[in-house]
């Protein structure tokens, strides 16, 4: 199986999601039998809502267990590249046509949050950004046309 990409960051996200699922399974168990003594199972409301989250949190569970177990950790601060954009890199950015200045991390899929910067290692602008080094210029094709950027830095923290 491939091994899935994380930055001690998201790693400890997942085991923090993954801990706070498995606590709240007594209290998703609890729900059910409150629910089940209503009566008719066919025509409760009540049960089969906490059925569906019962099944929705063991499936979340199982997900993160699953990437957990192939997860390829990646301390960012250990990395030693000659300054070219790796996973769990922040990159910084020059927009040519917005003429501004963006940074983004590299993280993996769970981690990504693009408010916060957080770029996912599949999107099309870290596909293009890998391997690459400052100086160089990328166009990406992106959902709002294409952009061209320049990146200006690379950083491992």
């Amino acid at each position: 199986m491939n091994k899935i990409p994380l930055t001690s960051r998201g790693a400890k996200q997942l085991r923090d999601e993954l801990r706070r699922l498995k606590s709240e399974r007594p209290a998703i168990s609890a729900s059910i039998s409150v629910a089940r003594e209503h009566g008719d199972l066919r025509e409760n409301a009540e049960y089969h809502a906490a059925k569906e989250q019962q099944g929705l949190a063991e499936a979340r569970i199982r997900d993160i267990e699953g990437k957990l177990s192939n997860a390829q950790i990646i301390e960012v601060r250990d990395l030693n590249s000659p300054k070219k954009v790796v996973f769990g890199a922040t990159v910084h950015l020059f927009d040519v046509d917005g003429n501004s200045e963006v940074r983004y991390q590299i993280v993996g899929e769970d981690e990504a949050d693009i408010k916060n910067s957080l770029l996912s290692v599949n999107s099309p602008i870290a596909r293009v950004l890998i391997g690459k080094e400052p100086g160089n210029t990328v166009k990406v094709d992106a959902p709002g046309g294409q952009r061209v950027y320049e990146i200006i830095k690379v950083e491992y923290i």
